[in-house]
């Protein structure tokens, strides 16, 4: 008894002061860190937009798609659900999306028909192929983004639907594009959230 006492005394310790190290005094540090040097990305992005009347409202997170279906509006790529691309939804509402779906699947070459079809019957004089990534999910079912070539296949319907020119439509798309991280890894893409505030006067 007296040999396990002597063990759990230190162990307990040292329990303590790993407690004190890595759960209270690092979490802070990094913390307090990212807040001075991050504060934006610290809090998750969040788009927070100063109203007329001077009130400030937040939109979302500039890392998390939202679902944009009204033709007015850039539209993203479909959002994950655990629902079936096959269940009954209202008429006219985009179809569902499976996430984790094998890409040689006859599943998912239904749910892409049923994405393609969907962007002909929202716009029907648009003749152009449509860019994969606006009839395929994302891995994390929840990208905000989409690449300048999917952006580009909607401006006309964009300017029409807001009776402006697909030049200023163009100039806001360009605007909310980032570029590839340190010039050459990744893709170019545009922030579906920030184009549709900016479109909405809001940015």
């Amino acid at each position: 008894m007296k040999l396990f006492l002597k063990q759990l005394r230190p162990a307990a310790l040292i329990l303590l002061v790993m407690i004190i190290i890595c759960g209270v005094i690092y979490t802070a540090v990094m913390t307090g860190v990212a807040q001075l040097i991050f504060p934006n990305q610290a809090n998750g992005s969040v788009i927070t937009v100063t109203l007329k009347d001077g009130t400030k409202k937040d939109y979302g997170s500039a890392l998390i798609a939202q679902d944009f279906t009204e033709p007015q509006y850039l539209i993203g790529r479909p959002m994950a659900t655990q629902q079936s691309a096959t269940e009954a939804q209202a008429p006219g509402a985009r179809p569902l999306m499976d996430s984790n779906l094998s890409p040689a699947s006859a599943q998912m070459k239904k749910e892409v028909a049923a994405q393609v079809q969907w962007f002909h019957e929202l716009d029907p004089g648009n003749t152009a192929p449509i860019p994969a990534d606006l009839v395929t999910g994302s891995g994390s079912g929840v990208d905000p983004s989409i690449s300048p070539a999917a952006a580009e296949y909607q401006v006309e319907r964009i300017a029409r639907e807001r009776n402006m020119s697909a030049d200023a439509v163009r100039i806001l798309i360009k605007k909310y594009t980032t570029g590839r991280f340190l010039g050459f890894i990744g893709d170019p893409t545009v922030n579906v959230l920030k184009v549709n505030l900016a479109l909405d006067g809001l940015l």
